[in-house]
């Protein structure tokens, strides 16, 4: 385990609680953007996290929602499908990092999980020159809107293969994107890849595509 550090994130009158890991020799740091109605203690992310760590990559793992928010996200689920808010809150974290000693640095990527790939996308076609790379985990790209057809980041997508309806929304977003983009399907996964071995291949195919765009490029 790579030691962490508590840090709050400003942005636009808010104040977002994170977990910043950076492993000694760091080559490019990921930053999470979670799924509807979880945190950055999802542990699905948190197993990302931890195998990007041991490939020399630091991490990001954030609230998009401040606590208050949460509560009313709970209660009322309106919240996290707002992606417009939830693409603004990545973006200041991505100029959080570029404004950073630690970590300015660093190429940067965006893991994006449900809601939170469409945040990672709308992020990546708002700042080209920052963000090196996009994975998406389950996501919902289409929620994303105009901002599909602008990101130029390399995009690897990863669905379940009895998650019909997403990889369905998957292969739609696919056609509209200009850039490189690859999809990937794990057989017998849902949506929250909780079958045997399926958070495990998540963790492969996501550590080997920010290996290429972002970390050193060796093969793994």
């Amino acid at each position: 385990m790579h030691p962490s550090t508590e840090v709050s994130i400003p942005a636009e009158g808010a104040l977002l609680e994170g977990e910043l890991t950076i492993p000694d020799g760091a080559v490019g740091i990921v930053a999470f953007a979670h799924g509807s109605g979880s945190s950055r203690r999802s542990p699905r992310n948190q197993r990302v996290a931890q195998a990007l760590n041991e490939d020399r990559l630091a991490t990001l793992l954030f609230d998009l929602l401040e606590p208050r928010e949460e509560e009313l996200d709970r209660q009322t689920a309106e919240l996290r499908f707002d992606i417009g808010l939830l693409g603004c809150r990545l973006i200041a974290a991505l100029d959080w990092l570029a404004r950073d000693r630690t970590t300015q640095q660093l190429r940067i990527g965006c893991f994006g999980a449900s809601t939170g790939a469409a945040a990672a996308l709308m992020a990546a076609a708002s700042r080209p020159a920052r963000v090196a790379a996009v994975v998406s985990r389950g996501g919902r790209p289409d929620l994303a809107g105009e901002a599909l057809c602008a990101v130029s980041a390399p995009t690897l997508m990863i669905v379940g293969g009895n998650d019909r309806a997403v990889l369905e929304l998957n292969e739609q977003a696919q056609r509209q994107m200009l850039g490189e983009t690859v999809l990937e399907v794990v057989p017998g996964a849902g949506h929250l890849f909780e079958e045997r071995g399926a958070i495990e291949r998540v963790v492969l195919l996501a550590r080997t595509w920010f290996r290429r765009w972002i970390g050193s490029g060796d093969d793994p």
